[in-house]
């Protein structure tokens, strides 16, 4: 019987990303070159005299054949090659834990096709035995003058759907970014093969843009809805429900400067059309934009702690981007969280919507309260202010008391009391040294909140009171503009000795010691340092600058204020342990109430607009 699927069309399961200006530039991220092989990122091509070599093993080029496999039960696979010249051409497996194979390596060339023809290369046989499954990936040595204009990764398998996919943007007072990203995604939309599945709602939780722009004039596959401002939660959701609204089968969140490759979202999609299991949803990776070239967190895991996976992976190197795509290929774990910068999903898996943090913590108790088959996809991925940047005793107090709630709402997250505690202490423990005390401040009144109970974030959705609280105390860690007058610190650029950082520590960085603030050393740290606690032992004052050395500000060691904390934290840790059952009961009774449509309908007051818009329509 003749195989029918020998004369099926091919459909393009990945085509090549390249380095694009304001995105991202870091080549070698992209494809590796050597000898007389010159890269053009407007034409996005690469042209060849004899001898010049372009890898493409690099993690966003590769393919994820043994991920394609197994999540889309991929049977069918093929190279296509556009350009000019004659080229040697290597396509190599990388398989876990055992030797690369070249599968194919071969003289081709692209007079041997008519011009409007791609070389095509059939590699159904690796996705079968004796083939292991692992990363496929290609690599050119020009045998004369001639260039690559295309690469694609295609099948003749069917899709198993077609979604419809809502790209869902929440912002707040930030117009420009979000002009920014209304322009790429409408270039985008011109030239997509998936254009007529796609369309971008952005909440405006500012109320803004209307200000702004002239949103009469957006394209049809645009929306804006004004919205109240309950944060990324509410701003998310309200995204999440438009979606719903719309009919669409997929939503996708993403941040209001939509720092990615808009290849991104065609990948998404493609996988997403394929995949067996309809409750599957894609997580993009997020990286750095002080350091486009490392990973800060392919996925995370939740438990007790936010643990970002793969963080300063360096994609600039084969060896690193492959043994961590290898790493991220298997099923994730239970307490995998997807991060809402980019996160794509099916709108019918959703039992759950966000809990009411206003942000920080809703992105982790979506993703383990609902039952998402997450999985990561190479070249996907946000470029993002660092997390280290932000930090603040406002994000202090925001993670804190979404840490703790997480383990009082999720009974897969039931630790005890004494466990969650400790996460508190943990929280404690990584300022009191650092001499960060407004912070500490600021996790003693998350810790309030969280013994008030779940009602609390009911009738405070939009935290307003606690930021102007947490404004008013914070002096000493607001950032400053840094004038030629300020005089800087030393730089300290490494730890002390093993033995000074322990006999200080066992000092709480001298709290213990008399006449510390004396004895210590002023030391300056800088943006990439300001999370890392080894480089702050035996200093008394700390003057911290941001990554671009625009901004300061300074800690001074203090006797009183700390020891006014920590009482403070002892008072709320005691209060907490003995409220703890009663608090677990409360949580979650009332969570499944609070992550509700009718809850959120009313809170954003979607109800009351639908009837409106019903009124007005009879």
């Amino acid at each position: 019987m003749a195989d029918g699927t020998l004369s099926a069309p091919y459909f393009t399961l990945q085509s090549l990303m390249w380095p694009e200006a304001g995105i991202c530039t870091e080549r070698e991220l992209y494809v590796h070159t050597d000898g007389p092989a010159a890269l053009s990122i407007s034409k996005r091509e690469v042209q060849f005299i004899a001898s010049g070599t372009a890898d493409f093993g690099t993690w966003f080029n590769l393919f994820n054949a043994e991920k394609w496999k197994r999540e889309c039960a991929l049977s069918d696979l093929a190279l296509e090659l556009r350009g000019e010249g004659t080229f040697e051409l290597t396509i190599t497996l990388a398989a876990r834990d055992r030797s690369w194979e070249s599968v194919l390596t071969e003289i081709v060339s692209f007079e041997d096709v008519s011009h409007d023809e791609p070389l095509r290369f059939d590699l159904r046989h690796i996705l079968s035995e004796p083939y292991a499954d692992g990363l496929v990936f290609f690599a050119l040595k020009a045998m004369s003058a001639g260039k690559l204009n295309d690469a694609r990764w295609v099948s003749r398998d069917q899709a198993k759907r077609c979604p419809s996919l809502n790209l869902a943007v929440t912002t707040f007072r930030r117009e420009d970014a979000v002009a920014r990203t209304m322009e790429r995604f409408e270039s985008f939309m011109a030239n997509s093969a998936i254009k007529d599945h796609l369309h971008l709602t952005v909440t405006d939780n500012g109320q803004t843009l209307a200000d702004h722009l002239d949103l009469s004039a957006l394209p049809s596959f645009i929306s804006v809805v004004p919205n109240a401002n309950l944060g990324g939660a509410g701003g998310f959701t309200r995204g999440l429900l438009e979606t719903r609204d719309r009919g669409d089968s997929h939503c996708l969140f993403m941040d209001d400067d939509a720092s990615i490759h808009m290849e991104s979202i065609e990948r998404t999609w493609i996988f997403l059309a394929y995949a067996n299991d309809p409750n599957t949803a894609v997580s993009g990776a997020m990286i750095s934009e002080a350091r486009r070239w490392a990973i800060w967190e392919n996925g995370a895991l939740f438990f007790e702690r936010c643990r970002p996976l793969f963080m300063n992976t360096d994609l600039r190197d084969p060896d690193e981007a492959t043994e961590m795509e290898q790493a991220a290929t298997p099923p994730v774990s239970r307490n995998f969280y997807a991060g809402w910068w980019y996160f794509a999903f099916p709108v019918d898996a959703v039992e759950h919507l966000a809990f009411p943090f206003f942000v920080r913590g809703d992105d982790v108790s979506f993703s383990l309260a609902n039952a998402f088959n997450t999985v990561t996809l190479n070249g996907v991925v946000s470029f993002q202010e660092s997390f280290t940047e932000k930090e603040s005793p406002l994000t202090w107090y925001l993670d804190l008391r979404s840490h703790m709630a997480h383990h009082l709402s999720l009974p897969d997250l039931d630790v005890g009391k004494w466990r969650v505690l400790k996460i508190a202490m943990w929280f404690l423990l990584r300022n009191l040294p650092r001499m960060h005390y407004e912070s500490i401040a600021a996790i003693n009144l998350a810790m309030e909140d969280v013994i008030s109970g779940p009602d609390y974030f009911d009738k405070n959705a939009d935290i307003a009171a606690r930021r102007a609280d947490i404004k008013a105390l914070t002096k000493e860690e607001a950032w400053l503009p840094l004038t030629p007058e300020v005089a800087l610190p030393p730089h300290r650029e490494a730890p002390t000795p093993a033995w000074h950082r322990t006999l200080m520590k066992l000092t709480l960085n001298g709290h213990l010691l008399p006449g510390f603030k004396k004895l210590g050393k002023k030391i300056l740290l800088t943006g990439p340092q300001r999370g890392y606690i080894g480089v702050i032992w035996g200093a008394s004052e700390i003057t911290y600058l941001n990554t671009e050395r625009t901004k300061y500000y300074n800690v001074r060691h203090s006797k009183a204020v700390a020891w006014n904390s920590l009482r403070q934290f002892a008072k709320n840790a005691s209060q907490f342990l003995s409220r703890y059952d009663e608090l677990v009961q409360s949580y979650r009774g009332a969570y499944g109430t609070m992550t509700s449509e009718p809850y959120w309908r009313e809170k954003l007051g979607m109800n009351h607009a639908a009837s409106e818009q019903k009124e007005a329509a009879e």
